[in-house]
């Protein structure tokens, strides 16, 4: 799945950045702004004509995305990503803390 497939409020794992030329300068500048491997990313809005852009979410930085930009964001698929979306905190984009027994 690609990150413009993600519906509206729904959080997926980038998986990679796939550039559509070896020198893609789109591809590159996403990297740079954190659109890594392992990054939870949740999509928050739409534009109002046809869904361009899209406003996307990585940690606390909000990002706008023409559909063709983030359509080169490859999402990890639901089993590959199951473990991780469970294991972080979205609100606090880390791990939660262990629980202790008997507390």
């Amino acid at each position: 799945m690609r990150l413009n497939e993600l519906p509206l409020e729904c959080q997926g794992i980038i998986d990679h950045v796939a550039p559509t030329t070896p020198a893609d300068p789109i591809a590159r500048r996403l990297e740079e702004f954190g659109f890594v491997p392992g990054e939870p990313v949740k999509v928050v809005a739409f534009g109002p004509f046809g869904g361009d852009p899209m406003a996307v979410e990585i940690g606390f930085t909000r990002f706008a995305l023409r559909r063709s930009e983030a359509a080169r964001v490859i999402m990890q698929t639901a089993q590959d990503s199951t473990p991780t979306l469970k294991a972080l905190d979205p609100a606090l984009h880390t791990a939660p803390p262990a629980q202790t027994e008997g507390a």
